[in-house]
């Protein structure tokens, strides 16, 4: 037992202590966290956007008639089902891989790739969230921002939005944590994340059990703490239901 604990510590010391390789995962965690940030960002804005036209769309479209509004409705749909279909039905690493070497070939700055194919990757997801939140919206709310002078774009911004983004707050949390753990991905395009900070003390020791355990286990907290705020989110919009 003595022996066993003398190799762990020994183990210990060897991938994170010497030559300071802990700096490895705390730099890499902090990458981690802001492209996961900032993809939810850009995720959230492509959402809405995607959201109220594919939402618009289904309540309105057999009301309207046609003319410019009409076809440019119906094209701004077929996109928007065009382009759910092909990020959804793709890989993640896939698109990542694509942005940065085909479609940023040229760029060296691999956060901005990161941000951009995990943006556009969660904001096919997170469209879907919001449009379920806006539909659920009786139609009642619809009629009674008219009754008030609004018109269609007024009505979803001041009136429709606010309590779609309420229900669905709590699902647009976990997708924060799902998006968390698919960021160990970037790796492929060499940035230098958690996942591969941990691959990085690995090359340099030799040794498989010490990083993946220590990559892991930070994972873990992150998404129980996150897990445990979501939670808290969502007891606390029980209670103003109230």
């Amino acid at each position: 037992m003595t022996e066993w604990f003398a190799d762990l510590k020994a183990d210990f010391i060897k991938n994170f202590i010497t030559d300071n390789r802990w700096h490895y995962l705390t730099d890499g965690l902090k990458v981690t966290l802001i492209v996961t940030l900032l993809s939810t960002l850009v995720g959230i804005a492509i959402g809405v956007v995607i959201a109220m036209i594919r939402s618009t769309h289904d309540k309105n479209i057999d009301r309207m008639r046609k003319g410019a509004p009409y076809y440019l409705l119906k094209l701004g749909n077929a996109l928007c089902k065009v382009y759910l279909t092909v990020i959804r039905g793709t890989p993640v690493v896939i698109q990542l891989m694509i942005i940065f070497y085909v479609i940023l070939a040229s760029s060296n700055n691999k956060i901005l790739t990161a941000v951009l194919a995990f943006g556009i990757n969660s904001g096919a997801y997170v469209a879907e969230i919001i449009r379920s939140g806006i539909m659920s919206i009786d139609q009642g709310q619809f009629e009674a921002g008219r009754s008030l002078g609004f018109n269609y774009v007024q009505t979803m911004r001041y009136i429709i939005i606010p309590q779609a983004f309420k229900t669905v707050l709590p699902t647009l949390a976990n997708e924060f944590i799902v998006l968390l753990k698919e960021t160990s991905v970037s790796g492929y395009v060499a940035l230098q994340d958690l996942t591969k900070g941990g691959d990085i003390i690995r090359g340099r020791t030799f040794s498989a059990f010490m990083p993946l355990i220590a990559v892991a286990l930070i994972y873990l907290v992150l998404v129980m703490f996150f897990t445990y705020l979501v939670g808290k989110l969502e007891r606390r919009l029980r209670n103003s239901d109230h």
